[in-house]
This record gives structure tokens, sequence and C-alpha cells, in this order.
């Protein structure tokens, strides 16, 4: 009897042992590295859908009058462009990759919650199945804005609870995905490894990570207001029943602004490791730039009112949000200074993930600057609801937050696959992606600063011009992305072997990758000292 026992025993943990393969690898997958490929595919995935939203967007406006779409399903590519990029696109794939990345900077064997990691992911799917399956359903999707306002978005008929239901499983995933990082950072680092001494994208997920876990339920919340009020005769935000819709935008705008701050604070994260690698130097202001990540998190959270200046808020009010607005500027010109600093007097050498990161820093800047112009107030009462905002905030998420992960992608795809992957090609797509970005989105400033409302389908001949110039950047900035699936096709299936350090022969000179102290001053007698 004890003999068949200790066999039962011995049997089950060799099954324990085998691994699952094929589709069970994926289904039940609890390997950090598995998890982080599924978003960052799923993610890609999601990207050309959203994409191919945009597309439709841009072919109508090619020139005036209507031609593809009747204005309602305009409408919808516009909202649903919105969400599927947002929550499909950018925020899973700063998850996959701090799933595949935070463990291995921190020394730790897996993330923390591996089940929960697993169940993080395996929700998204359905919640853009149902988002996407709104297309299909009687009286169209939504066509309220991403925003969701009340009342349009309550005239969207049997798509608004699938929405809502939608909205919520991504929250989830989110919230899971957020305390993951928080539980593995704080306790599974290795030893030695203080907080301090974190690689730079940790401590920017892991502040990610805190604006999610804050925010995440905020939207949660408002979404719910929005559902009672459609179907159980609430009035949070309907003025017939003394509620006020105005109160949805404080809501929606408290989660909205952190949001922005989740799509980018990541790309911080992953350009303060590329620039310093490609520079062969230590990250300038380390500490400094730690401080800088944390101060835009905490400002983000007291400037959500700037999204509605219109609205006919008090002067006081307005100023308020203005000041506070204005003062985010000055802990990221501390992040774009250190940066420049790192590259300053670096052995630079120009692969990829570095063109990327230098791309990310002249355009982000771009978005950065009209956000100041934004944030002004009599200034905004002009811009607002204009293709100025839509260039601002394209600049912002393009070339900042999905060039930042296009970088990131290129920066680890070696230490992923163990493969090179083509410089060439992926050179070719850099050039490409930031020759189209710039024609797709910078004649939507002028645009703006024309008058050219935002969300129409038609518009009056004197932007015939520019939407046409901008048209013609979308789709070719879209289909320079198929090269980008190339590139990472070419390079999962093989190519030259990566080397243990992966980015060594980049130097001009083929030195080895060390941190060199910087080359000596030579209007000095002797070189300063360097700590």
């Amino acid at each position: 009897m004890a003999h068949a026992h200790a066999t039962d025993t011995a049997q089950h943990d060799d099954h324990h042992d085998q691994a699952p393969t094929g589709i069970k690898r994926w289904i039940f997958a609890t390997n950090h590295k598995d998890i982080g490929t599924m978003y960052l595919v799923f993610s890609l995935i999601m990207f050309f859908v959203g994409g191919s939203m945009a597309m439709v967007i841009r072919a109508e406006l090619f020139k005036p009058g209507l031609q593809l779409v009747d204005p309602g399903f305009f409408n919808e590519m516009t909202t649903m462009h919105a969400l599927v990029m947002i929550f499909g696109a950018v925020m899973p794939a700063f998850v996959g990759l701090a799933n595949w990345m935070v463990p291995m900077q921190i020394g730790a064997p897996d993330m923390a919650l591996p089940r929960m990691n697993n169940m993080s992911f395996w929700i998204l799917p359905f919640a853009f199945t149902l988002l996407l399956s709104t297309l299909f359903v009687p009286g169209g999707s939504p066509a309220g804005g991403w925003t969701m306002y009340p009342p349009l978005i309550l005239q969207t008929g049997n798509a608004f609870p699938m929405l809502i239901f939608a909205i919520h499983m991504m929250g989830a995933s989110s919230i899971m995905g957020a305390i993951n990082v928080i539980v593995t950072i704080m306790n599974l680092r290795a030893p030695g490894m203080t907080l301090l001494k974190m690689p730079l994208f940790c401590w920017s997920w892991l502040i990610t990570a805190y604006l999610l876990i804050a925010v995440m339920p905020v939207l949660a919340g408002a979404v719910t207001m929005l559902l009672t009020d459609h179907f159980f005769n609430t009035s949070f935000f309907n003025a017939a029943g003394g509620g006020d819709p105005v109160m949805f935008e404080h809501i929606f705008w408290f989660f909205g602004h952190p949001e922005v701050y989740i799509m980018i604070l990541p790309a911080f994260g992953i350009i303060s490791e590329i620039l310093p690698t490609f520079s062969r130097k230590p990250l300038f202001g380390a500490t400094s730039m730690i401080y800088a990540i944390a101060s835009i998190a905490f400002l983000s959270f007291i400037v959500w009112a700037h999204h509605m200046f219109v609205d006919g808020m008090p002067e006081a009010a307005q100023i308020f949000f203005m000041m506070s607005t204005m003062l985010i500027a000055v802990p990221t010109g501390v992040k774009v200074f250190n940066w420049t600093a790192t590259m300053w007097r670096g052995s630079l050498s120009f692969e990829p993930p570095m063109l990327f990161a230098i791309s990310f820093l002249f355009l982000f800047s771009i978005g950065g600057f009209s956000g100041v112009m934004l944030a002004i107030v009599p200034a905004d009462f002009q811009y607002n609801q204009t293709y100025f905002v839509v260039a601002h905030f394209h600049y912002v998420l393009v070339p900042g937050a999905i060039f930042a992960i296009m970088g990131a992608v290129y920066y680890w795809l070696p230490k992923w696959t163990g493969h090179m992957y083509s410089m060439g090609l992926a050179k070719t797509h850099f050039w490409l992606s930031t020759i189209f970005v710039n024609v797709l989105f910078f004649p939507q400033h002028f645009l703006g600063l024309a008058g050219m409302p935002r969300r129409v389908p038609d518009y009056a001949v004197q932007f015939s011009d520019w939407n046409m110039v901008s048209s013609i950047g979308g789709f070719g900035f879209g289909l320079s992305q198929i090269l980008f699936v190339i590139v990472i096709i070419q390079c999962i299936r093989g190519g030259k072997k990566a080397t243990a350090k992966v980015w060594d022969g980049a130097t001009p000179t083929g030195l080895e990758w060390t941190l060199p102290s910087p080359p000596p001053f030579h209007s000095f007698t002797t070189a300063p000292e360097v700590n």
C-alpha cells in the first residue's frame, strides 16, 4: 500500500514537472515571459484594428463632403478608435513590457501573483470581443466620443450596456496588472537591490501602477452611474431629474487626466533605459528622474478641469487649474534636460532603439509645448474642440507612447528571442514612421488654429488642402507599420544569433560596452575628476 502511494506521488510530481505544451501552454500560462508575449501580441493586433478605424476616418476626411460613410458611423469610428487604441493597444503593450522586464530587472523569479497575471490577460480578449461586437448590434456602436459624455452616449441603444461592461472588464484587468507589479517590486527584489538602485523602467511602472489603482475605480463609478441613469431612472447626470451632466465630466476627467500619464510614464522609463545604452554613459541625474516621475504623477491628480475650461467654471478655479497644469512642465522639463545631458559627449550610435528614443525626445516635446498652449485659459477658449487638440494629444501618444513601445521592442527583442533582426528593415520602418507621423499630425495644428472642429465628417472647403495632406500621412504611417510586423516575425523565426552583450558591436569603434567616464576636457590642462 505504501509502495502504491509512493508511486502515485512520483507520478503526480512527474505530471507537475511537465509544462503544458501547445495551446494549453498559453491558456494556462503562469510564466511572466509567456504572459508578457501574449499581452504584446494582443496589443499589436489591437494596434492594427484601431489603426484601420483611423484609416476610415482619414479616408472620409480626404475631401470635403460625405464620401464613404454616414455621419453616425463616422462618430462610431472616432469613439471606437480611441477606446481600442488606449485600452487595447497602448496600455496592454506597457503591461506586456512590464511582465517581461520587471522580474528580470529586479532579479525576481517571476511576477509575484502568476495566476492573477494569467487572469488579468485573459479578461482582455473577452472585453474587446464585447466592445468590437457593438459594431454589429442594431443601432450601431456607441457614438458619444471616447469620453462617453451624457446625454450623447445614452442614445446608443443596445450597444450601451455592452460598452459599459467591456470598460468594467478592461478596468479590472488593469487593476490586477497594477497590483501584481506593486507586489512584485515591493516583495521580490533581489538582496541588495534597494528601491533607488532599481532601473528607471521599474520605477516608472511602480508609480504608474499606483496611478492605475487610484483612478480605474473612478472610471468604474462614473460608467456605473451612467448605467443606472439609463436603466434604473436615477438622475446623476440627467438635468431633468435634478442631476448635472457637467458632474460626469468632472468624474471622468479625474480619471482621464491621470490616465494620459498612465500611458506616458512607462514610456519615460523605456527612454531612460535606451538613451544611456547607446550613449555609453550612465543616465544623467537618475534620482532626480525618479522624483520627476513621482511629481508628474502627483500633479496629474490636480489638473483634471483643464479639459473643461469652456464649461463655465469660476475664475479662481480656472486660474488654479491653469497654474497647476503649467507646473507639470517643470518635472517634464527636468526629464527632457536629463535625457539630453545623458547624450551630451556620449559615444553615440544610432541603432533602431536609439533612433526611436531620439525621435521621441523631439516629437514628444512638440506635444508638450502645445499642451502648455492649451493650458492657458483664454487661448484654450479658441483651441478647445478643434483639431489643435487632436494634434496635441496625438503628438504625445503616437511619437510619445507608441514610439517608446516600438523602441522598447527593438531594444529587447534580441534578448527575448535570442536572434538579431534586420537593422536595414528596422531603420526603414523608423524613417517611414517618423516622416509620415509628422505629415499626418503636424498639419492638424494649422487646421485647429484656423478653426476646424473635431469629430466632424464634413468640413468647410478652406480646410481641404491640409486635410488631404494629413490623410496621405495617415495612410503612409499605417502602411509603414506592416514593416514592423515583418521585422518581428523574421526575428522570431531566426536570424543571426544575439550575443550575451547584445548592443556591444553597436559602438562605432567596436569597443566593449562599459560605462565610461566622459572624455577629457581639452580646454583643461588636466582632465577633471569624475565620480
